[in-house]
């Protein structure tokens, strides 16, 4: 089918259903938008197409509705939502595909939702810092003694380059936390995320000065333990990061580290 008859079986109209909070403390509710469609839209084009534009199907007037977004391209991780359901990346969703035949009922409606298992600051706009204090907490970090030059650093093999570039993809985006049934705001399960990010820094031979420290994070309260391999994080990570993997060399790492701090422990 080529572009000009699949672009014909598009609605001439569209509805965007915008889940909207005011401010942290208050109650959420629906407003829903009326918008003309035009091919290769993304969901950050049509945002903004509301902001200039901020009218309900109602014809009421309200504010321009609040989202994140910095690189446009899939890079950043900031303007994850949850669209018609999925946790996904708001720049690279296509309206297109959004309205593709078989999509189910809601046909030409597009439902917009911030990620649930953050809180929102306002709109779709939702605090992730509970990632960024967990990467501080894994010292997610190469160390060095000094900024003078030391010279070449270790050599690593093709294949460690390799594994480690996998895990490097992350974006900080929140997909693998928001599909997780064990993290939840107001537990301690920290999630795929770290538990990738401690594995890549454990396996450079620089960064795994600090294994040990990384791992004893891991070993305690919200760590590997608390996982319930729902395996939910590893099909909607938009990098196809292999998390599960992580998590399973994290859960090996932590059993030699327990047995290893055990005999130890007299000494």
């Amino acid at each position: 089918m080529s572009q000009t008859e699949t672009t014909s079986k598009r609605p001439s109209r569209f509805t965007v259903r915008v889940k909207r909070q005011d401010d942290p403390r208050s109650a959420p509710y629906f407003q829903a938008f009326e918008l003309e469609y035009r091919p290769n839209l993304n969901v950050i084009s049509i945002l903004q197409m509301i902001a200039a534009k901020p009218v309900t199907t109602e014809g009421k007037q309200v504010a321009p509705v609040a989202w994140d977004c910095n690189c446009l391209e899939e890079v950043c991780g900031a303007c994850t939502m949850v669209i018609n359901g999925k946790v996904r990346q708001a720049c690279s969703c296509l309206l297109d595909e959004l309205l593709a035949p078989g999509r189910g009922a809601s046909g030409e409606i597009v439902t917009l939702e911030p990620m649930s298992k953050f809180p929102v600051v306002r709109d779709l706009f939702v605090d992730r810092q509970r990632m960024f204090d967990n990467l501080l907490k894994i010292k997610a970090w190469v160390p060095i003694d000094g900024t003078h030059a030391r010279g070449p650093g270790p050599r690593e093999t093709q294949e460690a380059q390799e594994e480690r570039y996998a895990i490097s993809r992350c974006m900080t985006c929140g997909c693998c936390l928001e599909a997780c049934p064990q993290f939840t705001k107001d537990n301690m399960f920290r999630g795929a995320q770290i538990m990738a990010q401690a594995m890549y820094f454990n396996r450079h031979d620089t960064g795994k000065q600090l294994k040990d420290q990384r791992l004893d994070v891991l070993m305690g309260e919200g760590g590997v333990h608390d996982c319930g391999n729902a395996q939910n994080c590893v099909k909607v990570c938009p990098k196809e990061i292999p998390l599960t993997e992580a998590i399973g060399r994290a859960g090996r790492q932590i059993t030699v580290h327990a047995i290893k701090k055990f005999f130890n422990a007299g000494k």
